[in-house]
């Protein structure tokens, strides 16, 4: 009758294999054994050996012969001994004793065929040497196939009987591999050794390799993995597809949402070639996989258009946005990278990274780190100057709503004058193109940081008037992305690795999201298409409901949501409220507006802006109440200046500015290029 396989790995994992043994005694003695000095366990190995040796020339003789005594081996009983006593040091020449046999692998397998070949050399010579001892030649065939088949079983089992460090006894919980491609094999060698998990199957498309069996597990098709995981009651799903396309993994992922698996990816090919990561690093579902949407190919010419043999320098180089902008311009082939933060460590670990990836590529960009503050106009347009910059792409923000709402002044210092203090610096300093990083919270804006973002556009837009204007200004607004610093989806992770709760402000909550790395390929091709001021606006897809993203990953980690329907789930989710400043839905456009450009997922809107004079003298106001930590002051004059901005309290000011005319930029619409 045929054992299951679950069985057998059950026997394995006992440490007896099923040898009749009583469990505990089987146990104990096989930890003895493992827990003998290295020199012992090298002899014992010896003495085995040499007893396998022995057995196998009496086996050799016998199956030749016909009998349990064969005469010539009676008679010659020296030729035995000589030929078992010189095979131990050709057993330690093959390196049959260098693996740990608990973790061997084809090597070991190899130095053991090599030893009895050499054994067999032996025993030939010295028969052909002693005429008299009558040996017929097909004797030495049958030793040699013999020894090689003992000395290959005797390391088999060893490994197989033999408990590995870290699991004991214990149980290892059941996974499947899918893909069986080289990924999915050398990430199976690894699970051999593993103390906590266990592979019991395959799964891949390819019906060529299906029903066939790799490191003695079986390869089935994709149809069959809902069965395998029931009757093999398989806890986790190792993704090894690193070359697979996106919209693969996510059909992939979307078929085993339901299965209730924890589902787990080996890194991208990118990645494994550049030796950035592992095949055994195994990740959680990426991001990417979360959306339902793929990337367009970027425009390459586009990409290089405000890069390639330029200098150009990153604000908040350091930040979620700034990182990703600064290793995808290094990509492109610029002649120096200036990377501009406030934060030394985000700064150094930048560098660090950035410097890595350079020699990996072996690119000559000069890459330069530079500590400092927006704030401080002189200092950035002395660096601008000296470093010949040409493009500047302005990232550097305060951008957590609740905080920036707590701490408005200095919200809006940062975000607005930052702003300010950029673009004069680069326009004094003549760099070409100057792209601001703008967020669509910045459209009908119900929080501080909304608000202060829409004035920084302003101030982009107006371009500090018309008059000695040198550079191109431009800004790209978008929704939020994926796996930036204080987003939802490592404050899920984090939540669901505690075991809950979940916490969503609201169960109508909706946001456009998009990955940081599309986000930022998008910016720097818009950022080449930008002109006077231009608001383009990216699109971001269908926006996704908060509370059907915390459910898809609860459901990913092979866990279950806790609630009224069902009481006895794993993860609960928790409902707090909107926080300051929030709102249940983002908006892209604060008008209707738009027009194409030469690429599918970029839009330039024609949106309401305010003359450099006006703006001036609003702007004024605005940082004498920063200056005075005037939190009602800063509101409403944030509400006169941003459409669709209400303040909760609005103190008196001058009635010249209640009527103050605000200029359409309607010039701003062009044909796409």
């Amino acid at each position: 009758m045929a054992t299951d396989s679950a069985d057998l790995d059950h026997q394995a994992d006992s440490g007896v294999a099923g040898n009749g043994l009583n469990p505990g005694l089987g146990a104990r003695l096989l930890n003895r054994l493992t827990s003998l000095p290295r020199g012992g366990k090298r002899l014992l190995m010896m003495g085995v050996d040499a007893a396998l040796c022995a057995l196998s020339l009496w086996l050799a003789f016998a199956l030749r012969l016909g009998t349990l005594l064969p005469a010539p081996l009676i008679e010659h009983l020296w030729l035995a001994a000589t030929v078992v006593v010189c095979s131990v040091p050709i057993f330690l020449a093959a390196g049959m004793y260098r693996s740990v046999v608990r973790f061997m692998g084809a090597g070991a397998a190899l130095a053991a065929i090599l030893g009895a070949t050499g054994s067999a050399v032996i025993f030939l010579v010295l028969g052909l040497w002693q005429a008299s001892a009558a040996i017929p030649l097909t004797t030495f065939a049958i030793f040699w196939l013999v020894l090689t088949a003992s000395l290959v079983s005797a390391r088999m089992v060893a490994w197989h009987v033999l408990p590995r460090p870290g699991n004991g006894n214990g149980h290892r919980e059941a996974v499947l591999i899918y893909g069986a491609g080289l990924a999915g094999i050398q990430l199976a060698g690894l699970l051999e050794h593993d103390s906590q998990y266990r592979l019991k199957a395959f799964i891949d498309d390819d019906p060529a390799i299906q029903g066939t069996e790799i490191r003695g597990r079986r390869v089935y098709a994709a149809a069959a993995i809902d069965n395998l995981i029931e009757t093999l009651d398989i806890r986790h799903v190792l993704l090894a597809m690193p070359s697979a396309s996106r919209r693969r993994r996510r059909a992939i992922i979307a078929s085993l949402e339901a299965a209730n698996v924890h589902i787990r990816t080996v890194p991208g090919l990118v990645d494994i070639v550049s030796g950035s990561a592992r095949v055994d690093e195994l990740r959680e579902v990426e991001i990417d996989d979360l959306l339902d949407r793929d990337p367009m190919p970027p425009n390459l010419d586009l990409l290089d258009r405000c890069i390639h043999q330029r200098a150009v320098l990153v604000t908040g180089a350091g930040g979620s946005i700034g990182s990703e902008l600064c290793r995808q311009i290094l990509g492109r082939g610029p002649t120096r990278l200036v990377l501009f933060d406030q934060s030394e460590y985000a700064l150094y670990r930048m560098e660090r990274e950035l410097a890595a990836l350079a020699k990996v590529e072996n690119t000559p960009t000069l890459i330069e780190p530079i500590l400092g503050d927006v704030l401080n106009q002189e200092r950035l347009q002395y660096i601008l100057e000296t470093r010949g910059i040409d493009t500047v792409y302005h990232a550097a923000a305060y951008k957590h709503v609740p905080l920036v709402e707590a701490n408005m002044s200095e919200g809006v210092r940062n975000n607005v004058f930052g702003t300010l203090a950029a673009v004069r610096a680069a326009q004094n300093a003549r760099v070409s193109t100057f792209v601001l990083i703008s967020t669509d919270k910045a459209v009908r804006p119900s929080s501080v940081m909304g608000a202060s973002k829409r004035v920084a556009e302003l101030v982009v837009q107006s371009g500090l008037g018309a008059a000695g204007r040198n550079m191109r200004l431009s800004m790209v607004r978008f929704g939020n992305v994926l796996g930036s610093s204080g987003s939802v989806v490592p404050l899920f992770r984090e939540q669901i690795r505690k075991g809950g709760p979940i916490t969503v402000t609201h169960p109508e909550m909706t946001r456009y999201l998009m990955t940081i790395p599309e986000a930022a390929q998008l910016v720097l091709q818009a950022g080449a298409m930008g002109e006077d001021g231009d608001v383009f606006v990216l699109d971001m897809g269908e926006p996704v409901r908060i509370l059907d993203l915390a459910r898809r990953m609860v459901r990913l980690s092979g866990l279950s949501v806790r609630d009224a329907e069902h009481p006895d789930g794993d993860i609960a989710i928790e409902y707090i409220g909107l926080r300051p400043g929030e709102k249940l839905y983002e908006e892209l456009l604060i008008g209707d507006n738009v027009s194409p450009t030469c690429h599918a997922m970029i839009m330039r809107a024609s949106e309401s802006s305010m003359d450099w004079s006006i703006l001036e003298r609003r702007l004024q106001r605005l940082a004498r109440y920063c200056d005075q930590t005037d939190g009602l002051a800063v509101r409403a004059e944030l509400a006169e200046m941003v459409e669709g901005y209400s303040a909760e309290s609005r103190p008196e000011v001058d009635e010249r500015n209640e009527s103050e005319p605000v200029v359409e930029r309607g010039a701003q619409i062009r044909a796409a290029p």
